[in-house]
């Protein structure tokens, strides 16, 4: 029986402003298998983000349980999540903040493997300057510059993607890995995470696009607002969205011969919603039981899951 390298059960993660409290993650429930791979798909503000910090115990939950290795990461000491963290891979969505900009590149992604690995300068060094180059950066000028004046958004992707890889991490938490690539390198930097899958690493990717969702990992998980809306196959949910916002998602994404659809939601800034749906103010179908209680998650094939009270 195959092990979970990630089971985040009834997570709420609830921010305060003023004297109201945004509820960013709503009691999502989700597992990940060692070795598989998983992607957590939306718009801005739909909660990919803070379901991998929150992942990772860089947020409080303010409800549930996040068990990360076989760990339970928020009723555990400081130097068990830290050892515990040192076994994961962290792609920040902003790596001009991720990455320290005093350093050099070369040492920049050195410096996991000092303090995980406890290898030497040196040793630590070479390593380093290997998995720049499996990641496309070789210019000796780049890799002995500093981080903050020698380098462009999209080199400084694949420096945080050289520095969550090198230290062979169990799992790897991947959040908009390509948002500052071009084309030609977005499909580089998937098929250097699908060689550490191959290896045995889990995967969880964040993005908007389905495509790309589909091409890089076997599960997705649509999110809006915190709650789970589509979960299942990641190649089924692309050939066949049953929620009404994944369909949408999945409309909204360019594609060559693609004829452009007229707007198959309510047009208008979604209402973020306590209670019944959150999807109700952009479904164009919503009834009156969509106002009153938030659908449950159910099977509609197997392992194809949706919440919605129509489907």
């Amino acid at each position: 029986m195959r092990q979970n390298a990630l089971e985040v059960s009834e997570l709420w993660v609830s921010f305060e402003k003023g004297s109201k409290a945004f509820h960013a993650l709503r009691g999502i429930s989700f597992s990940l298998e060692k070795g598989q791979t998983l992607s957590l798909v939306g718009e801005s503000g739909s909660g990919k983000t803070t379901a991998t910090r929150a992942s990772l115990g860089l947020i409080a939950p303010t409800k549930g349980k996040v068990t990360l290795l076989g760990v339970d990461i928020n009723n555990c000491s400081k130097d068990k999540l830290i050892e515990t963290r040192r076994r994961c891979g962290y792609i920040s969505q902003n790596p001009y903040d991720s990455i320290p900009p005093t350093l050099t590149t070369l040492d920049a992604v050195a410096e996991p493997l000092v303090i995980c690995k406890g290898l030497n300068k040196k040793t630590a060094r070479e390593r380093a300057k290997e998995m720049l180059s499996v990641c496309g950066i070789v210019d000796e000028v780049v890799l002995n510059g500093r981080v903050k004046f020698s380098l462009s958004g999209g080199q400084k992707q694949r420096v945080a993607l050289a520095r969550a890889l090198v230290t062979d991490p169990e799992i790897i938490f991947a959040d908009e890995p390509t948002s500052m690539q071009d084309a030609s390198n977005r499909g580089d930097i998937l098929d250097i995470l699908q060689e550490y899958v191959k290896k045995g690493s889990s995967l969880v990717l964040t993005t908007h696009d389905l495509y790309l969702a589909a091409a890089a990992t076997e599960h997705s998980i649509i999110l809006f607002h915190g709650k789970i809306m589509e979960a299942g196959p990641s190649k089924e949910i692309l050939k066949k969205p049953l929620h009404f916002y994944t369909k949408a998602l999945l409309d909204a994404l360019p594609g060559l011969g693609k004829k452009i659809k007229k707007p198959s939601l309510k047009q208008g800034e979604p209402e973020y919603r306590l209670s019944g749906c959150p999807f109700l103010t952009r479904c164009p179908r919503g009834i009156d039981k969509c106002s009153k209680t938030c659908p449950p998650i159910k099977e509609v094939s197997p392992g194809h899951f949706v919440a919605c009270w129509l489907l």
